[in-house]
């Protein structure tokens, strides 16, 4: 098993919208309203540094729980 950094956030992505905006929106609205002000700012910042959209699956997957 991956070890999620906030498993006690779960963001729904499947059957959403793909656009990697309203991913990275998504997970960092949910990242704040769960508490976690700073690491949603990480989040935000690591993926818009990220070099692919697969980069931000892998971040967000890594981040929080997704389904």
């Amino acid at each position: 098993t991956t070890d999620i950094r906030h498993p006690d956030v779960t963001v729904q992505l499947s059957g959403e919208d793909g656009n990697v905006f309203f991913i990275i929106g998504r997970v960092s609205k949910a990242l704040r309203r769960a508490g976690y002000t700073e690491d949603a700012e990480a989040y935000r910042k690591n993926c818009m540094a990220a070099k692919s959209y697969d980069e931000v699956l892998q971040i967000t997957m890594a981040t929080v729980e997704t389904e």
